[in-house]
């Protein structure tokens, strides 16, 4: 059995996708830049895990510059917006000498679920990341999460009580919208405020063990009702929630809100640069509100972290809103998480993208604090860069029309079967050659042939009168790799459908061969030898959506889902793809179809016996042309 071209294997390699691409500057570069320069976090101590501010003040000076995170909440496969903060926070810690962890934000446990967390994990390595890095006493496994943090999270809120800085409210959930005013009216203050410290503690506690019914209270923040910051006005930080925690079981039947929860994370991380989308920009002055305050109780190390915001992906054709994709996958409407027209990481990888193509597109993209619109060409043209250099080239015909050369026998010999060759890859000489035959049948694409031939038209066609009333020859074209041959015309059936193409085969024009080039041709097609073709299944995938904003105008995003976007075709390729040749084809391994596009076998279906492939990327962007 040959082994895989070498360029498979550096193609399966995730690697950071361009060596200067770190240079590229933008806000949060400069930031990061500004902080190493002033030492803002120079004197950080690191306890060699995650801790409150006695246990990083008895740790050693942390050797990270900076700490990043990413901290995805494992409700749910991450997509392509993920995979540009992954990029980009882990980049960001390997550029300037610190580390990024992983973190699962998992204090929702309604929708959480092990399965999700494994996926994310698979995600983050298959970009080529890692949250295994070197500590002081060795390396760190820095993967965390969130509901590990309970235990101090109750402490912290006992203590912003003890403060005078929170309460436990008893209104109800229409109380609190109504009270919580709006964008011009001040909100009001709720009748339970004025609770002593004292009574909102035991109160507190009521809550904790259990004694009160699911949405009878909750937890809020002191801060100020009539703040022009809406989310300053009080916000809720617990809730009564009795739910089975994959990780905690039963122990709480309580549980911090996301925005509570998530700086405390990052203090107890030592996280230095908290980097969200912008939707969180107005969540900031209670980031920095809360940790102030637990540095002002010593529960936490200072500096604290902060939060910079930068925005999210907004792709063209594209939903990464996971509430909707899961009701694309659990309506049926996909096959799965990893269908490969998701824009899921899983159902990109399943596609064919590639770990440096992602990269690549993160980078190009950039990182800015506007809103806008990413074409989706832009994704592909990130494939098609990072493929071109490394994918194996072969032929496949996928909508297969029988041509046959009529008069093959009389000039090769009655049966011959006449060796051909080409590189497995044009510009990598050093990878050898594929081989395979020509016999007097052949298949070919079916729109290869056009009985009346529009203007331009360079393929094959039979001698026919044109619109002038002109004589027209029937067209010479070469057979990529092989000879040259004369249309001479087809066979229909009896609904006119083409079932056999015809032919005439020109004498020593084969290709690399003395007197080649004697017959000059504008058309060159690409097909594969009946006689050693491999059968194939060949999924021909196009955008999910048919309009670039799929949700424009508040219209149900189902209304435009794409009809034609998997087409299944029964196609033959070439024999170097089986089992023992010269690129033989495994699962997820990538490959140039001539003239029809970049392909990948697929994950999950291809086998040696079944060869599947996929469409990855047409060799140009034609969407919508």
């Amino acid at each position: 059995m040959t082994s895989p071209a070498p360029s498979q294997a550096a193609a399966a390699a995730p690697v950071a996708a361009d060596k200067e691409a770190h240079k590229s500057s933008n806000f949060l570069r400069q930031i990061i830049e500004k902080d190493l320069l002033e030492g803002t976090y120079a004197a950080r101590r690191w306890g060699g895990s995650p801790g409150d501010a006695a246990h990083h003040a008895a740790g050693q000076p942390d050797p990270a510059k900076v700490r990043l995170r990413f901290p995805p909440e494992p409700n749910g496969y991450l997509h392509v917006g993920h995979a540009k903060s992954i990029c980009l926070n882990f980049g960001l810690a390997r550029d300037y000498g610190g580390v990024c962890h992983l973190r699962f934000d998992d204090t929702n446990p309604e929708k959480e679920d092990t399965e999700y967390v494994d996926s994310i994990k698979d995600a983050v390595q298959w970009l080529g990341f890692d949250w295994h890095n070197a500590g002081p006493n060795g390396e760190e496994v820095n993967l965390y999460q969130a509901s590990d943090y309970f235990d101090f999270m109750y402490r912290a809120a006992e203590y912003l009580i003890d403060a005078g800085h929170a309460y436990v409210d008893e209104q109800s959930a229409d109380e609190m919208r109504v009270n919580r005013g709006d964008f011009v009216k001040p909100g009001t203050d709720s009748p339970f405020r004025s609770r002593t410290p004292a009574e909102n503690l035991a109160r507190f506690r009521e809550m904790r063990d259990g004694q009160l019914p699911d949405g009878a209270a909750v937890l809020r923040a002191k801060i100020d009702m009539a703040s022009p910051n809406i989310n300053m006005r009080d916000p809720a930080i617990y809730r009564i929630r009795r739910a089975h925690h994959h990780n905690t079981g039963d122990k709480w039947c309580i549980y911090p809100m996301y925005t509570y929860a998530h700086p405390i994370e990052d203090a107890l991380e030592q996280i230095t640069h908290s980097i969200c989308t912008l939707e969180f920009e107005d969540q900031r002055p209670f980031y920095d509100w809360l940790l102030d305050r637990l540095a002002e109780g010593g529960l936490i190390a200072t500096p604290h972290p902060r939060q910079y915001e930068f925005a999210r992906l907004n792709l063209t054709y594209v939903l990464t809103s996971k509430r909707k994709l899961a009701q694309l996958v659990n309506e049926n409407r996909v096959t799965g998480w990893d269908d490969p027209r998701m824009p899921t990481i899983v159902g990109l990888r399943r596609r064919g993208y590639t770990p440096e193509a992602i990269q690549l597109f993160a980078e190009r993209i950039g990182v800015t604090k506007s809103d806008s619109w990413i074409d989706y060409s832009t994704l592909e043209g990130c494939l098609r860069e990072t493929l071109d250099g490394s994918a194996p080239r072969a032929m496949a015909v996928l909508d297969p029309v029988k041509l046959v050369l009529t008069n093959w026998d009389e000039v090769m010999g009655l049966g011959t079967l006449d060796d051909c060759s080409a590189p497995i890859h044009p510009h990598h000489p050093e990878l050898g050659k594929r081989d395979f035959k020509i016999g007097k049948e052949v298949w070919i694409d079916r729109s290869d042939y056009e009985e009346t031939p529009p203007k331009g038209f360079f393929r094959l066609f039979p001698p026919h009168v044109n619109a002038s009333k002109q004589a027209i020859a029937g067209s010479k074209v070469r057979l990529k790799y092989g000879h040259v041959i004369e249309c001479t015309g087809a066979v229909k059936d009896a609904d006119g459908k083409v079932i056999e193409v015809q032919a005439t085969l020109i004498p020593d024009t084969k290709s690399g061969t003395p007197g080649a080039d004697s017959v000059k041709v504008k058309g060159v097609i690409t097909w594969v030898g009946v006689n050693d073709a491999v059968p194939a299944e060949v999924r021909l995938y196009e955008r999910l959506f048919r309009e670039a904003q799929p949700e424009g105008g508040g219209v149900d995003f189902l209304t435009n889902l794409n009809a034609d976007s998997l087409k299944v075709m029964t196609a033959y390729v070439e024999p170097s793809l089986a089992s023992g040749g010269a690129i033989e084809a495994k699962a997820d391994d990538k490959f140039q179809f001539e003239r029809h596009g970049y392909f990948v076998a697929d994950r999950v279906d291809h086998a040696a016996g079944r060869p599947v492939f996929n469409l990855a990327v047409g060799l140009k962007d034609s969407w919508g042309k």
